[in-house]
């Protein structure tokens, strides 16, 4: 590294940023499909979204890995495009702003990842 240069941790949002997004426009969209209208309405069997099927999804470790891993990216995902909106709208909060949003990020992460543990396996 040259000397004078200044260490940042940009990079590291920025990966969980494009992660993120990139789950977002390939699962999400077929999320609300799936959940807001083909269920709903009839298109799927009955047992492939109820709640039997969707807990041994979260009991099974290869659930859980997906599961978590799609939730903990988009909160990623979402929290560096609010903190980065804030500042084009002229809120700029500076640490403050950044701990808020990425703070709420870290905790969501944390959260998905004791529940899907306490979910047993």
């Amino acid at each position: 590294m040259k000397p004078g240069l200044k260490r940042s941790h940009a990079p590291i949002f920025w990966g969980l940023f494009g992660a993120g997004g990139m789950l977002a426009a390939l699962f999400g969209p077929m999320l609300v499909f799936i959940t807001g209208i083909a269920a709903p309405l009839g298109w799927l069997p009955a047992r492939a979204v109820d709640y039997a099927t969707l807990q041994a999804l979260a009991q099974s470790l290869i659930g859980k890995a997906l599961l978590f891993g799609l939730i903990a990216l988009l909160l990623w995902h979402a929290a560096h495009r609010i903190y980065h909106s804030l500042y084009d709208i002229g809120i700029r909060g500076g640490p403050l702003a950044k701990a808020c949003t990425y703070g709420v990020a870290a905790l969501g992460t944390l959260a998905a990842a004791g529940l899907l543990l306490a979910m047993g396996f």
